[in-house]
This record gives structure tokens, sequence and C-alpha cells, in this order.
């Protein structure tokens, strides 16, 4: 890894407007929402969704992009003329060229070549480049050699995502969470459901959840042909698999972010149901969201039902991790649904049906 000649009294000069730009980015957003989801009164059940999609860049990681950056730009990683250089599937990708702009430095995603198109389009908007591989398990090597060819800084969001936030607070999403629920009828979630594709945010809420003695129990999402669900119930972190069709979320190895000792229970959510709840969400609430939240919706349904069936009360808590918008051609399309094999009728039904039950 190159480091940055932080003796040089420009660059630390640099280094310190940059830290400053990126904080004051954060300074001018608000929190970002909670949204109650309409659930029937008298089961005692409450959903929320914090809706991660309202950031400037559109998505959830927004939040790690920033971290990462204050991460690189404190351990001397990033300097004045350093090329950012990220293995990404597509929305940290985006977030990302969105700081490196604001900071002037080239960006370079490295991607499989199924990333969205819309998504591919969102980085470009930001001034960043593509680099796409046909082979999604190659994103790694190839981000490693750009980086030593450039003389850049691979970010590797895979490994250091559950360093670069702040567990203990400093306005993570966790501690954002609890504050948004104080006046809510439960205001300590039974539990809190979010996805893996790094490991960053369930790493960064079980953590919390921990430290600040809370007894919410937190379930961690994970949709088929991702590696973090066997070797969470096998106990196996060297185990691989196929990879996701999920995007954002699940990953063909157990990445070094994944902390499995801070995760409660994992559900694994078939494609289907997750593109058929992102969809139901849609119908219910009016609000867009991806295929990832879809995922975490199926999840939350299915708690629900396991509280209702055991007289339990209570409040879920969720995110909606970006908009349906990036989507338009691939989960919001029936011809591509068509094309994969994926029948989303009999999910969507079931969800429908959850309402009057």
């Amino acid at each position: 890894m190159k480091y940055v000649d932080r003796h040089n009294a420009a660059t630390r000069d640099w280094v310190a407007e940059a830290i400053r730009t990126v904080e004051a980015d954060a300074n001018r957003s608000c929190d970002t929402h909670l949204h109650v989801f309409p659930l029937p009164s008298h089961w005692g059940v409450e959903l929320y969704l914090k809706d991660e999609s309202v950031h400037p860049t559109g998505s959830l990681k927004h939040r790690l992009a920033r971290s990462l950056f204050l991460y690189g730009l404190a351990n001397g990683w990033i300097g004045p003329a350093t090329t950012v250089i990220e293995a990404s599937s597509g929305s940290t990708a985006v977030s990302e060229a969105y700081f490196a702009r604001l900071l002037g430095l080239p960006f370079v995603a490295v991607m499989p070549a199924t990333t969205s198109p819309e998504k591919i389009a969102l980085i470009e908007f930001h001034g960043g480049k593509c680099r796409l591989v046909d082979e999604p398990t190659a994103i790694y090597e190839e981000s490693r050699r750009l980086a030593q060819e450039t003389g850049g800084h691979f970010m590797d969001q895979f490994t250091y995502a559950e360093r670069a936030t702040d567990w203990r607070g400093n306005n993570n999403i966790a501690e954002s969470i609890y504050q948004q629920m104080a006046l809510e009828p439960h205001p300590e979630p039974s539990w809190i459901v979010v996805g893996a594709g790094t490991g960053g945010t369930s790493a960064t809420i079980g953590r919390y959840i921990r430290y600040r003695r809370h007894r919410t129990r937190l379930a961690v999402v994970d949709p088929e042909g991702s590696a973090f669900y066997p070797s969470w119930t096998g106990g196996d972190g060297t185990l691989t698999a196929a990879g996701s069709r999920i995007e954002g979320i699940g990953r063909p190895r157990v990445e070094p972010s994944f902390l499995p000792t801070v995760i409660d229970r994992m559900v694994q959510v078939p494609d289907a149901h997750s593109i058929a709840a992102m969809r139901w969400v849609r119908e219910v609430t009016g609000r867009d969201v991806g295929g990832s939240t879809g995922t975490n919706m199926a999840a939350a349904v299915r708690l629900i039902r396991e509280m209702r069936a055991g007289g339990e009360r209570g409040s879920v808590v969720t995110l909606i991790c970006d908009g349906g918008e990036r989507y338009r051609c691939t989960y919001g399309d029936d011809g591509w649904l068509a094309g994969r094999g994926i029948d989303i009728g009999p999910a969507l039904t079931d969800l429908r049906a959850f309402l009057t039950g």
C-alpha cells in the first residue's frame, strides 16, 4: 500500500482541507427519515423503514463511503494526487465517486459486468470511470492491480467497512435508529433487520446493541447464492458460493468485514421473494425501493409473523437501502425476470395476504 507523505506541509494542509470538506458534506445533510409501515394496530407490532435512499448519492452506502474516505485520509493513504479505486457492485462506487469528485481525485470502480446500467451511469455522472470484469470474484485482484499500476489507493470496502465506522456512536446508523425510536410505542426494537454486503452495517449495529446493553436482536438477511448464510449456519468462514443476483448484498465469499459473532439470526431469502417484496412495498407505501430493501422486507415479514404467532408485541426496524429507479432494467422489468426464470407471483400473493392475516 502506498502511503502519502503527510510530513510535507502542503500535503498536510490538503488532507486537513479534504477532511473538512467531507465533514462539511455530512453537516449539510439532515438525518434520514424513519417511516412507519402500515400494519393493523391490533397486532401490537410496529414496523419501521429507515430511508437511506435520501442521502445525496441515494443509498445506504453514502455513510460507508464517507467513513472510508475519512479513514483513508486520516491513515495517510489518500493524498492530493491519489487515484481512488474500489471493488463494488454499484452503490458504494456511486457514493465514492461523489466524494472523489468533491476532493478533485480520479476514481475507478471495478465491477461485475452484470452491474445494472443505471448504476454505471450514476458512477460516470459523478465523474468516475468503470472497469467491468466478467468474473465477479476477479474484482479484488483487478482493483489491487490497478492501484499498483496507477500508484493509487484501493479502498477495499470489504476489508475496512467494519473498521472505518465508529460503532460506539458518532451518529452512526445504529445510534440514529435508537434516537429516532425514542418516542415510539416500543422504543427498543425487538429486531433490527439488515442485509450484508460488506458486513459493515451489521457489524456496526451488532456492536452498538451490545455496547449500549440493548435487548434488541439483530437479524441479517442474505439472498440466495451468497456465501454468508451457509457460512454462518455451518461455522465455516472459508466457504465460497456462486454470488447473489440481488445487487448490494450477498457475496461469493465471506468478506473480512463480516462479523458472525454479533448476529443473532440469519434469514435466507429467495430472489423471487426479494423482488416481490420490493414491488409490494411500492404498492403499500408508494415508495420506490430497490432489491436489497425487498430482501429486508421479506425477512421482516417472516419475523413479524413469528412474533404474532408467539403473542409477542414490539417493534421491528429495517432499512430502505436505495431506490427502485436503479433497477428499472432488471428487477423492475418483467421480461428480465422471465428470462431468468424468476416467478414472483406466489410470493407477491403471499405478501398481499399478510396485512389481512
